[in-house]
Order: structure tokens, then sequence, then C-alpha cells
């Protein structure tokens, strides 16, 4: 490889990094939320897969079914979880589009902590 092409290969890393770095920086400002049991029960996250809110429907309390209350919540929680997850996967494809050949089978997705 010639000093010119190894020049611009560092480059190219270079810049990767640069975007990789803002696309990081960008999921962790990703928040969705999630809902179950028609929407009385609402869990928001954020990029991180942090729980950031719960919102519970008081009519759930007046049924005092406490088990059922615990299972919407975890569902709420996990649908939350999966819409953050494909806000962050656009996030980085898009951050790093042009930069790496779209090798099938290689998921960038595990750098931010899937």
């Amino acid at each position: 490889m010639n000093p010119m092409e190894m020049f611009g290969l560092m480059g190219k890393v270079k810049e990767m990094q640069s975007r990789m770095k803002e696309a990081q920086e960008n999921v962790e400002k990703i928040i969705d939320t999630g809902e179950a049991g028609a929407g009385m029960v609402k869990a928001t996250v954020n990029g991180k897969k942090q729980v950031i809110s719960v919102e519970i429907d008081p009519d759930l309390f007046k049924a005092d079914d406490r088990e059922i209350v615990q299972d919407l919540i975890v569902a709420a929680i996990n649908k939350a979880n999966e819409k953050v997850e494909e806000k962050a996967k656009a996030e980085l494809q898009k951050s790093t589009e042009g930069l790496l050949p779209n090798i099938p089978g290689m998921d960038l997705g595990s750098l931010f902590g899937k």
C-alpha cells in the first residue's frame, strides 16, 4: 500500500470514529414509550434502555389485582425497549452510511450495548 492509500485509509478510520461517536450520542437522546393493557400502563425508556417513567391508569388499582399491573408494566417496558432499539439501529445506519461496506451478517448494533 502506497503512502497516499495509507493516508486515505487513516482519514476514513478517523471519519468513522467521529461518526460512531456522534451516533452514540444521538442514540442516547432517543426516547420512546411502550403501552400495554390498551394504554392503561405506559413505560418510557431512553436509548440506553433505562426506564425514565412509568404511568399507570388509576382504574387498574380499583381491580386490586397486583399481578395484572405487574405484567402490564413489564409488557410496556419491553415494547418501549423494542421501539428504542429500532430507532438506535436506524441512527447507526444513518451515521455510518457510505463508510463501511454492507457485509451480510455484520451487526453494528452490538456497539451500543445491545
